[in-house]
């Protein structure tokens, strides 16, 4: 009986601590529920107020830094002839291809999926063709469907005109942030009432600015279209997965309309497919609450298998296979490219989560990354940055815990699922990316604004837990804004940096379309941005020698060489610049070089061979010809010098056929008729020697070479009066031609 009082004692404390914890969870609902019911008067009017000036100001900001892509800028390409309208148009004419005829020139091509080849047909106008897929005789895009139907199709419908991809961009890019905004809403009025304001505004900064949208602003191509239209779809069904996981009575509806805008996502990126799996959460929540099942399964099943089954049947009218998309009949790839697999997974994710930015003091101050050796197959790795490492408010993330640490109860148990649901969409999105065979920053953007969300989730489980600690909430505020700070001005910096690549791109685009003046004036303008961009410096210093400007040339590949010791490239164009400066043995030192780093460089190895051949080496000339062709049959100019080295050994049948192959490349090479007609000539075979040498000259009227064989060449067949009229003409072009003059000098006395 002594022991009744005991545990009765131990009973009332422990009654008395359980009333004590339920006293304080109540306190904290009803200081959240007070704060909720001020906000309908006061706090919320001022929250909606702030919130909406800082949406406007991020949208600014968008549609401030979004560039148009190159080829529209630059006037290499209207809007009506880019890759989406030219679809939109395929379809309004009853088929699937683009409304774009495939050039003879690209269709007699031995491989026209060989980059160096097919490069004419990509990056020259009118073609313009870089990344559009060629299967049997027609053009297609393998970027997703989706920004076509739902974008620019009806934009055209309703205006008559077709839209730019700058616009395209900035409007994705703006409704997926919009979208974002609505969650951070929806999350802290739900279940965080109690965090200011300012915090509030701050988180949908990060958002906007933090996530990775502004490297999709600086360069709108139909990359970005594509990504940026995926962006937009994921944050739209997000939102939609949390009004199923918080609307019991109309969840199905919300998970119907998950499931069809998640749908779309996977039409506009299909490598966002598996981040599906967050349409199945409010099912797993109905199911764990012992809630009916199958109208939910239904709901997350149905459109979006529909909208699968479509993409299916579009891609099996297309390429005769439902799950090709047109990656492998890509014209700057091929079929030879392996994109995905397991051996890539590491080297990724030190890509994308380790790497270190470079810094300078020099602005933009932020520079890429030193990329790692790449692993055998990978194509590359460009403008990627480590967003552990360098957007730290991801770090946050960790603080998610916080959220819930002393919430109890059902109403609580949904921001459960809805974390668990943007922590799949996180990993299911990064899984492909992991396993593909190029890196890069316009990437990020399918995996990067999941991760923030988590982010500002952990924000709010801080300010929460350290809200009645005023020391702590300080310390804890500062901690977290300087992440928040630092991650946006690297965002902003890093797409600073971007513009630099941007401009570079650009100027390799005018350089390819022959506008050598403009490409320079684009580098220059890139090296203007960052100084230090190896690429721009190289880039550079090959279309200044283009215009004949030998020693600035070489001083920006010495810069190149400088800041990027071990690009081929960069060995390869200072090779060149050498060669026409008359540095002949310095030349060949750096075309070695560049073979030695990179053993298949088509170039070199052709440019190599042009200098041997100046040489006199002419047997180790044509090595490097043959080499050349084995990386690229289809190389015109090194058929033809291939063709002049041969008949310089003697070889004539060689050197005929190589320059024929020339010639079925490329019929109107007047220098290839003309010395193919010289070997001919050395053959015997004189009429189709007269043929060639004709056609020489019906391209080039003025060729006083042309007209010199011609002559000999009639002068063989018999018909000297025509030989000594096409000799007086080389004369008269090229007065102090001496081989005419004696041949002349022997022809007249006969006649």
């Amino acid at each position: 009986m002594a022991d009744k009082p005991l545990r009765f004692l131990v009973l009332q404390s422990a009654c008395v601590q359980l009333e004590k914890r339920i006293k304080c969870r109540k306190a904290d609902d009803a200081f959240a529920t007070t704060l909720h019911g001020a906000g309908q008067c006061g706090t919320m009017k001022s929250a909606w107020t702030l919130l909406a000036a800082v949406c406007a100001l991020v949208i600014g900001v968008y549609a401030y830094m979004s560039l148009p892509g190159d080829w529209e800028k630059f006037g290499l390409q209207k809007a009506a002839d880019s890759s989406y309208n030219l679809l939109v148009q395929g379809f309004r004419a009853g088929q699937l291809s683009l409304k774009k005829e495939v050039p003879v020139g690209l269709t007699q091509l031995a491989d026209p999926y060989d980059p160096a080849a097919n490069g004419v047909y990509r990056f020259s106008p009118p073609y313009l063709m870089h990344d559009l897929c060629y299967y049997k005789g027609r053009l297609y895009l393998y970027h997703g469907v989706t920004p076509a139907l739902i974008l620019f199709w009806p934009y055209t419908v309703l205006t008559g005109d077709y839209l730019s991809y700058r616009l395209a961009v900035t409007i994705f890019c703006a409704i997926g942030f919009l979208a974002s905004v609505g969650l951070l809403r929806a999350v802290w009025r739900r279940y965080f009432a109690e965090v200011s304001v300012g915090v509030v505004v701050a988180c949908a900064v990060a958002l906007g600015l933090a996530a990775g949208t502004l490297a999709q602003l600086s360069q709108a191509s139909f990359y970005q279209v594509a990504i940026s239209c995926g962006y937009m779809l994921t944050m739209l069904a997000l939102g939609a997965v949390w009004c199923a996981l918080h609307d019991r009575e109309r969840g199905w509806r919300w998970l119907a309309v998950a499931s069809l805008t998640y749908g779309l996502a996977v039409g506009a990126r299909p490598n966002l497919l598996f981040g599906a799996v967050v349409l199945l959460v409010p099912v797993a929540q109905a199911w764990r609450e012992r809630r009916q099942v199958g109208k939910l399964l239904m709901a997350a099943t149905g459109p979006i298998v529909f909208i699968g089954l479509g993409l299916m049947l579009y891609n099996t009218l297309r390429f005769n296979n439902p799950f090709e998309f047109g990656w492998h009949y890509v014209l700057s790839g091929g079929p030879r490219r392996r994109l995905f697999d397991v051996r890539y997974l590491w080297f990724n994710f030190r890509i994308y989560f380790l790497a270190m930015a470079g810094w300078s003091r020099r602005f933009p101050f932020v520079h890429q990354i030193a990329v790692p050796h790449l692993p055998s197959g990978y194509d590359s790795a460009e403008g990627a940055y480590g967003v552990l490492t360098n957007i730290p408010v991801v770090w946050l993330a960790l603080a998610v815990p916080l959220a819930w640490r002393v919430r109890m109860g059902q109403a609580w148990s949904a921001l459960h699922w809805f974390v668990v649901a943007v922590v799949l969409l996180f990993g299911m999105c990064v899984l492909p990316l992991g396993l593909y065979a190029t890196a890069t920053m316009r990437f990020e953007v399918d995996f990067l604004p999941a991760l923030v969300l988590l982010a500002i989730v952990g924000v709010f489980g801080l300010e929460r837990t350290s809200a009645r600690q005023p020391v702590r909430r300080r310390l804890v505020r500062w901690g977290w804004s300087v992440l928040l700070g630092f991650s946006v001005a690297f965002n902003l910096l890093a797409t600073a940096e971007h513009y630099a690549e941007a401009h570079t791109i650009r100027g390799d685009r005018l350089g390819a379309a022959g506008r050598q003046q403009e490409a320079i004036e684009q580098y220059e303008q890139a090296l203007r941005i960052e100084p230090d961009y190896a690429r721009a410096q190289n880039n550079l210093g090959y279309e200044l020698l283009q215009v004949g400007k030998i020693e600035e040339a070489i001083a920006h590949d010495k810069q190149a060489l400088r800041l990027k010791p071990d690009s081929a490239e960069a060995h390869y164009n200072l090779g060149l610049a050498l060669a026409q400066a008359g540095r002949i043995g310095d030349a060949i030192a750096h075309y070695e070089q560049a073979l030695r780093i990179k053993p298949d460089l088509v170039e070199a190895h052709y440019n190599y061979g042009v200098t041997l051949q100046g040489l006199g080496k002419v047997s180790e000339a044509i090595g490097h010809y043959e080499q050349a062709l084995r990386l690229n049959p289809d190389y015109t100019e090194a058929h033809y010098n291939l063709g002049l080295a041969l008949a310089q050994a003697g070889r004539i049948e060689d050197a005929i056929a190589h320059y024929e192959q020339a010639l079925r490349l490329n019929p109107d090479y007047a220098e290839a008729h003309n010395d193919l007609g010289i070997a001919l000539v050395q053959a015997g075979r004189i009429p189709e020697a007269i043929e060639h040498l004709q056609q020489a000259l019906r391209i080039k009227p003025d060729s006083a070479e042309a007209h010199y064989n011609l002559g000999i060449a009639l002068m063989q067949a018999g018909r000297t009066p025509e030989a000594i009229e096409h000799l007086q003409r080389a004369l008269r072009i090229k007065p102090d031609f001496t081989p005419a003059q004696n041949t002349l000098a022997r022809l007249q006395p006969r006649q």
